[in-house]
């Protein structure tokens, strides 16, 4: 995989700014198929109402977003050990979660639609716990050249670049809302879509991964998978 360039570094000697491979990461949950399966659905509805918007697919994966930061290319390695370690630690699949209700939000003047998921002890302390093991590796801002970009396109909208710098400490604590993203629809009918009766189910969740981020931060390709220690 090719992994582009993002923000510059500090002036290297003599004066020339040196370039700082970065990459926006999404530190990630993968849900079973009871999710997966409502989330096509939810999709599917939404593409009805707006073709342009994007399909689930292998490069919009479902999942329920830890921690989305900008982090050194270079540091991805040590990004996956710490986040492996984490989760050697507090065993997060097969954790049963509750999905109550749909929320939208005005993402780049679209309305962005999901899935909210009630938020646990073990989902606030996994984030705080991985938000600590990725903070050495992490820079503040990242470009579009940051994010994984479909054919043609070269520019992220800034909606995404911006929901990346601020994640923290915006997205932590009290603050996280925990949720899955369906896709994109019109005000009008992302609306209808929170309003309309919700029939609470529950879910578990499949696996942990790090993936490289798209636009709508979608998590566009992955890039690690939690795997259990040796000889369990």
């Amino acid at each position: 995989m090719s992994l582009v360039l993002g923000v510059l570094a500090p002036l290297a000697a003599g004066g020339v700014a040196a370039a700082e491979s970065v990459t926006a990461i999404d530190i990630l949950l993968l849900p079973d198929e009871t999710m997966i399966d409502q989330a096509l659905a939810d999709n599917a509805r939404l593409r009805a109402n707006y073709p342009a918007g994007f399909a689930l697919d292998a490069e919009h994966r479902p999942h329920i977003t830890v921690l989305q930061r900008y982090v050194r290319t270079n540091d991805l390695d040590k990004v996956f050990a710490a986040v492996q370690q984490v989760c050697d630690q507090q065993r997060p699949v097969g954790w049963e979660l509750e999905a109550t209700g749909c929320f939208f939000v005005d993402f780049d003047n679209m309305g962005l639609a999901g899935i909210v998921i009630q938020p646990t002890p073990e989902l606030r302390a996994l984030q705080e716990a991985i938000v600590e093991a990725v903070e050495p590796y992490t820079v503040p801002d990242g470009t579009s050249a940051a994010f994984v970009t479909a054919p043609g396109q070269t520019e992220i909208n800034a909606s995404s670049r911006d929901y990346v710098r601020t994640f923290v400490p915006e997205q932590l604590g009290a603050k996280y809302g925990p949720h899955v993203t369906t896709g994109v629809g019109q005000f009008d009918f992302v609306r209808d879509m929170k309003a309309a009766p919700f029939a609470d189910f529950r879910f578990k969740v499949a696996d942990a991964a790090v993936f490289h981020l798209g636009d709508y931060c979608t998590a566009a390709r992955e890039l690690w998978t939690w795997q259990p220690p040796a000889g369990e």
